[in-house]
């Protein structure tokens, strides 16, 4: 049986980055052998893994990263806020994004998971991939990450002229834009966006309000449609991003604020797509 000093038991956790115990239980086992040591921790890490998967993961982190062509919005779960917050777990996020950048990868495949279960593996708490998205960069992309990963933004603008966003007051419409839909998650870019089915759902809800309301009942058919369409209308203000009041400036919409700047530069500006995760949130 090989001597097991303290400085071998470090020299292996620095390695591999398991716990003290599981690596002086591993050079044991392996009588001193550093690359049996790590094949056995990998081995422990493994069963560790399969014995956590039907934990539930109702914490966790989301993640923002772009490369300048494409962005990458990844949400991960875990056990717990502790383990949401811990540094390990948000260096895996950052590192997955990076790979997922880097490879090109579209969906959730093997080595992503191996990358997770590695984690497990030294943390001891499940985890899960839960999504992600890639984003092809339109013209110009700005992403925003709320608190410690509880909410994470792309907001992806197209123009007839690039150049308008080396300038400063384009760069810090598009940061306002993301902070915008973090702070408000709106559910649709405009009004074009939204079903048929949604509208016509609300519509039928509106009509049921006004034929309901004694002072509105008796009222002709034009003016009780006049109603329900004012009511559909401050309802789009409400849930369209083009629409709502703007957040840096509630004097005016979204739009507004995006078309003086495209006013100024002579260009058009458009928001192509935004994309907004939240942790905890699987839909």
């Amino acid at each position: 049986m090989a001597n097991i000093s303290a400085s071998d038991v470090k020299k292996l956790r620095d390695i591999t980055g398991a716990g003290m115990m599981d690596c002086k239980k591993a050079l044991s086992e392996a009588n001193g052998d550093f690359a049996q040591a790590e094949k056995i921790l990998k081995e422990m890490g493994l069963a560790a893994v399969a014995k956590r998967q039907d934990r539930a993961t109702e914490n966790g982190r989301v993640f923002v990263k772009s490369n300048g062509e494409k962005v990458v919005l990844l949400s991960l779960s875990c056990e717990t806020d502790f383990v949401a917050k811990n540094a390990d777990f948000a260096k895996l996020g950052e590192d997955m994004c990076s790979v997922i950048l880097e490879k090109g990868y579209t969906e959730v495949n093997e080595e992503l998971k191996g990358m997770v279960d590695g984690l497990i593996a030294i943390i001891k708490e499940n985890m899960n991939i839960v999504k992600f998205t890639v984003l092809p960069v339109a013209t110009y992309a700005s992403t925003y990450v709320h608190g410690e990963g509880a909410v994470a933004v792309c907001v992806n603008l197209e123009s007839s002229d690039a150049s308008v966003f080396e300038n400063e007051d384009a760069k810090e419409l598009a940061h306002d834009l993301a902070l915008h839909i973090a702070a408000y998650k709106p559910q649709y870019l405009d009004e074009k966006a939204v079903s048929k089915e949604f509208e016509e759902e609300q519509m039928a809800i509106f009509k049921a309000q006004v034929d309901q309301d004694e002072k509105l009942a008796s009222k002709p058919e034009k003016v009780k449609e006049g109603i329900i369409r004012g009511k559909l209308s401050k309802l789009y203000k409400e849930i369209c991003f083009m629409d709502q009041a703007f957040v840096k400036d509630d004097s005016k919409s979204v739009k507004d604020a995006i078309a003086e700047l495209a006013k100024k530069y002579g260009a058009t500006i458009t928001v192509k797509s935004y994309c907004v995760y939240q942790a905890g949130v699987t839909a």
